[in-house]
């Protein structure tokens, strides 16, 4: 399989193409469906002509190999192909119902909503659940996890996997995680994982969060079209890679609070149309008290429609579980308090009985004492005289 992919294979492509586009990051056959002629053509130099062949017969290799699907397909191929295609279990009946069984391969999923909403909880839920059996809902395979604001937090895997009784360590092992410091470090890391995916049989990749960096490094109207382009450019990269490597694809976004807005909820993501376009299913996280309200935004196929759910130690939970957990604990708690109230109750009249009773001989012997006591000091003052 990993023979058939090299660049090599493809006629026409000598051993300077080779040494060209690999340097510029193009390291084998779905690479270059990824990237496109006219970003192959920019990042090595190449007249564009050459480069629309060099991905064409790139496009034929694949379909011929079954990889991709044809030119031209009967709608029933496609519903065919449709039925097949992985989903990944969020380990809650209420968000795999929002999501019709899962989260999908071969789709960008768009999860936006206010900080504290889940967005990161439900990253590291779906990073655990993509490493369960086919059985249990998952793909069984690895994750490559893009960290843009320093909120991975293996300890939170751990604490999902073991709700879950997976082994921890296990887990971890199969999570690849990538911190980018900056807009363009971010882009490159994805620019470059056509291997790890290959490699490493990756089946979710997840970017958290997606606009973060390119909002804090592109600031004012000024820069809004550039910030545009190269946001424009990482999202469909990424919807791209999800497509061709046959794995799902979750991206965190960011809001924004307009001011326009007098009516409802003024809460606007981040990206504008780029990203609004470019995303496959788009997800609205939202806060209401401890629980968390889920809103299908925008999907191809799925009914506009709002769940709730809760966050746990298992990472995004029912909200009957959560439920359980409450009342079990206020149960542990009641009885904590009414034990130590019954002990000192049996203890405090036994201290006062043994009190009480030497006050109740006191008087009976002190009238006797001073009664000896006076009548020896009468008695000695006539003798002395």
């Amino acid at each position: 399989m990993v023979e058939d992919l090299r660049l090599d294979s493809l006629e026409g492509v000598g051993p300077v193409t080779t040494r060209k586009l690999s340097d510029a990051g193009v390291h084998n056959v779905m690479d270059l469906i990824v990237r496109g002629p006219v970003e192959i053509a920019d990042i090595t130099g190449m007249e564009k002509d050459t480069a629309e062949k060099i991905v064409n017969k790139a496009r034929q290799h694949l379909v011929e190999g079954g990889l991709i699907a044809k030119d031209f397909v009967s709608a029933s191929e496609i519903y065919k192909h449709r039925q097949s295609i992985g989903k990944i279990t969020t380990g809650t009946n209420c968000l795999d119902t929002l999501f019709d069984g899962g989260v999908e391969t071969q789709a960008l999923t768009e999860v936006y909503g206010e900080f504290g909403c889940g967005k990161t909880q439900f990253a590291h839920t779906m990073s655990v659940m993509v490493q369960k059996s086919k059985e249990e809902g998952g793909l069984e395979g690895n994750v490559l996890y893009i960290d843009t604001e320093n909120t991975f937090r293996p300890e939170r895997i751990v604490s999902i996997a073991q709700a879950n009784e997976m082994d921890p360590e296990k887990v971890l092992d199969r999570i690849i995680v990538a911190r980018a410091y900056n807009s363009a470090h971010q882009t490159l890391i994805l620019e470059e994982a056509g291997p790890i995916i290959e490699e490493n049989n990756i089946k979710l990749i997840v970017a958290d969060s997606a606009v973060g960096l390119f909002r804090a490094e592109y600031l004012g109207r000024g820069t809004l079209s550039n910030r545009q382009q190269k946001l424009n450019h990482f999202v469909h990269l990424l919807s791209r890679i999800a497509e061709t490597y046959n794995c799902a694809a979750i991206a965190t976004n960011q809001v924004m609070a307009s001011p326009d807005v007098f009516f409802g909820d003024p809460t606007r993501p981040i990206g504008g149309n780029v990203v609004a376009h470019t995303s496959t299913y788009r997800i609205y996280f939202k806060k209401s008290g401890k629980k968390r309200i889920a809103r299908m935004v925008d999907s191809p196929h799925h009914p506009e429609e709002e769940v709730i759910f809760a966050l746990g130690e298992a990472g995004v939970i029912d909200p009957e579980e959560a439920e359980k957990k409450t009342t079990k604990k206020t149960t542990k708690k009641t009885t904590k308090k009414t034990e130590p109230k019954v002990e000192p109750a049996i203890e405090t009249p036994a201290v006062e009985t043994i009190t009480e009773t030497p006050e109740i001989e006191t008087p009976v012997e002190t009238p006797e004492i001073e009664s000896t006591v006076d009548t020896e000091s009468t008695d000695s003052e006539p003798l002395e005289e």
